[in-house]
């Protein structure tokens, strides 16, 4: 989203008083095909269209007559915290190629474009999605769905990936899919409607080839990967910067970068200290202290030729692969994320990210 504080943004702003001249002069400056009518204290009245316009001098009013009348008062809107995946939701079923952003007082925060939410600079990169787990974890939830088609906020976990991926300029994805993998594939397709292309790697539903195993299946597919592969767990909700890892990744020579966020926990007790000649003796009490870590946040960049390390057709964890790579001496990178990142693997996660008690 483009904030209201954008320069090419501010100069959409109109006033109730202004003119249907104004409101040409500012579609035509902002080159958005709209303007935005909002009051003294920035609450969105209505948007203007060069579509209103030209109705309304069709209709035999003149350029100096207010533009208000013209506007539309009840303008497609989507709320703070909604992001891109509702505006695209919006954009594709209006029809239209621009939503504004209001709070919940109705002011203006900002405008999402539809070119800029799917992406204004395509990355050369491969995303790979692991989506073929039973997702055990969660009981029955996952009886009749796979885990990443839970839906979190009105929307499946995986869409809210791909529209992510895509949203951040990746047009190549691939699904690797196991149980009740046919519901994935239903709902993608091709990718057509995502505005990417997406492909699929099959696993056996009673033979999963856990996180890194689906990875070999990569070598077969066509064309297989050449550049750095991105791979992350198809069950996050994150926003986290995908050109910034791929770039981090690039830039450090590293043969695979581990994204990796702090995990904290609260002590809710005293934490007690003894002195470091293991007598009985305290040296100190650090009162409900909290601890924090570096954790995996499952989500990679791999370099292609890694994938010929990968076992066939059994099951691999990813993390054995950074193992191997330390155990050759090559270089591991951490790359801290810097967005949101949940992690859906149980009930209570699942209810957090739904806001649920």
């Amino acid at each position: 989203m483009r904030s209201v504080t954008d320069r090419r943004i501010a100069s959409l702003l109109l006033r109730p008083g202004a003119s249907i001249r104004e409101a040409m002069e500012r579609i035509d400056e902002g080159a958005f095909e709209i303007a935005l009518l909002v009051d003294d204290e920035r609450r969105l009245l209505g948007t203007v269209s060069d579509g209103d316009v030209r109705r309304a001098l069709l209709g035999g009013a003149s350029m100096d007559d207010p533009v208000e009348p013209h506007a539309s008062h009840r303008p497609v809107t989507v709320r703070t915290g909604g992001g891109r995946a509702a505006a695209l939701d919006l954009m594709r079923a209006r029809t239209i190629s621009q939503v504004p952003e209001v709070d919940d007082d109705g002011r203006l925060l900002g405008l999402h474009l539809l070119h800029e939410v799917i992406g204004a600079r395509e990355l050369g990169a491969v995303a790979l999605v692991l989506a073929g787990g039973r997702g055990t974890r969660l009981g029955s939830l996952t009886d009749e769905r796979p885990k990443p088609m839970l839906e979190v906020a009105g929307r499946p976990i995986l869409e809210r990936i791909v529209l992510h991926l895509v949203g951040s300029g990746v047009r190549r994805i691939v699904l690797s899919i196991g149980y009740l993998g046919e519901q994935i594939e239903q709902h993608f397709g091709d990718g057509t409607a995502f505005g990417c292309h997406i492909t699929y790697l099959r696993e056996d539903p009673s033979r999963p080839l856990g996180t890194g195993g689906p990875l070999r299946l990569l070598l077969d597919h066509d064309p297989p990967p050449t550049e750095p592969l991105l791979v992350m767990n198809g069950d996050l909700v994150t926003s986290f910067s995908v050109g910034d890892i791929l770039d981090a990744h690039r830039d450090s020579g590293a043969r695979m970068t581990i994204g990796v966020r702090e995990y904290v926990h609260d002590v809710p007790f005293g934490v007690v200290r003894f002195a470091k000649d293991r007598s009985a003796t305290i040296a100190a009490i650090d009162e409900k202290p909290t601890w924090s870590w570096p954790v995996n946040a499952g989500i990679y960049v791999i370099e292609p030729a890694l994938l010929e390390r990968i076992p066939a057709g059994r099951p691999y964890p990813i993390t054995d692969l950074a193992h191997d790579c330390l155990g050759r001496g090559e270089r591991l990178q951490g790359w801290r994320l810097d967005g949101d990142w949940q992690d859906i693997g149980r009930p209570s996660e699942l209810a957090a990210a739904r806001g649920e008690p």
